[in-house]
């Protein structure tokens, strides 16, 4: 308890850090339908923050050696804040993009200095009590984050003004915590195409799993908002994608870790599918639509959101424990690249195809995933060594906090 207790400060800078960065999203995609962006556009501006993320987990390790844990939060918590109160500033999409590459730059700073830090005061005995905290406090944050969309008015200066102050207030409890920032270690050199040599069926699950949770996470209001719901609608539209995943996470690993990877990976594609299709389908009838895209949005995040973490567990049955923080950092890397494309390619298909076509698109991708599977199965026997556990993709630090006794040897 009294590490816990010690360790609070980190906890509540990462659930503002959520709670910024979770809003940000849905509220540039509600405001900027307001403003007249097309689809097309809002994807462009998800895109963009994943770029961000992307190259923030390269370079920030970097600045940190550099500046130091404290400082290199700070400038980060206020580059945060600066890009929130410039959006009402000038409405363009490129400066729009730009500040969203700002926002997803220092989102991945956040989260490296957070998680160095969390993992130099960890040990084996505590480890997976205090990441369970953690991963409540990110999830928290994730839900509470929508609970600040449903109650602001997306184009005005009060909204982006409260997402950066909750931006500054990450600030907050780092700044007055008496914790001793740790020595970053020296950062490897890195292989970003590890995880496809070593796995190429966990490679592309990786890969669908970023197409996946990026659209509905960036261009998922706009969908909402074609099928006529409103913004607190919305607000609850998402959520329910963050309560399915959250729920099915254990069930997910008991499955995981007593059945062959790959049959629970082509599972959860299926039952994927079926909910694409049948939402696809549904922005099409006549219906209560904020009670049906409630229910199937739930199904859908129960269905897509473990495929992260089931794939980096397959990955991990192949991988020494020397090449675990690589094969991590690799499989950050290709969830990236998915993330970087998809929301444009979503934004397009609503714009152009109605709002189901983002759906039957998503469906497609793990169909070919599945098909993949299949013919995986036929060539690679399968093994099983390492146990399922709920992985994050925030920066390439998670490795290091998840890893467990045999990582160690």
């Amino acid at each position: 308890m009294r590490l816990l207790i010690s360790l609070s400060a980190l906890l509540l800078s990462v659930l503002f850090i959520q709670v910024g960065s979770g809003s940000l999203g849905p509220l540039d995609a509600l405001a900027g339908r307001s403003f007249g962006f097309t689809a097309t556009e809002i994807g462009i501006l998800g895109s963009a923050h994943f770029i961000g993320l992307f190259l923030g987990c390269f370079i920030n390790p970097w600045l940190i050696r550099r500046a130091g844990h404290s400082r290199c939060f700070a400038v980060m918590a206020s580059a945060s804040a600066i890009s929130a109160i410039m959006h009402p500033v000038y409405i363009d999409l490129y400066f729009w993009a730009f500040l969203r590459v700002l926002t997803g730059f220092a989102i991945a700073g956040g989260y490296t200095v957070i998680e160095s830090w969390l993992q130099a005061k960890l040990v084996n005995e505590n480890r997976g009590r205090i990441f369970s905290v953690y991963r409540v406090a990110d999830m928290v944050g994730t839900i509470m984050a929508q609970g600040v969309i449903a109650t602001l008015d997306p184009a005005s200066y009060t909204a982006y003004n409260i997402i950066a102050m909750v931006a500054c207030m990450s600030l907050l409890p780092l700044a007055l915590t008496q914790s001793v920032p740790p020595e970053i270690p020296e950062q490897k050199r890195f292989k970003p195409f590890f995880a496809l040599t070593l796995s190429p069926l966990a490679g592309l699950g990786i890969i669908a799993a970023g197409l996946t949770n990026s659209s509905i996470r960036m261009v998922g209001p706009v969908y909402a908002i074609e099928i006529g719901l409103s913004a607190a609608q919305t607000a609850i539209f998402l959520s329910m994608s963050v309560l399915g995943g959250a729920l099915i996470q254990i069930p997910a690993g008991i499955v995981t870790d007593k059945f062959n990877r790959r049959y629970v990976l082509v599972g959860f594609s299926l039952f994927a599918i079926a909910i694409c299709f049948i939402t696809g389908a549904s922005s099409l009838i006549d219906f209560r639509q904020d009670l049906l895209a409630f229910g199937l949005v739930f199904l859908f995040g129960a269905a897509t959101m473990p495929i992260y973490s089931i794939c980096a567990t397959h990955a991990n049955d192949f991988a020494s424990p020397q090449e675990l923080v690589d094969l991590s950092a690799s499989l950050i890397l290709l969830y990236a690249l998915g993330a970087i494309v998809s929301p444009v390619v979503s934004g397009y298909l609503i714009q152009n195809y109605g709002a189901g076509s983002m759906f039957i698109y998503i469906g497609f991708i793990h169909s070919v995933l599945v098909i993949y599977s299949v013919w995986r199965m036929g060539i690679r026997p399968a093994i099983s060594i390492s146990s399922y556990r709920y992985v994050p993709r925030t920066s390439m630090y998670i490795k290091a906090i998840l890893r467990n006794p045999r990582d160690r040897g």
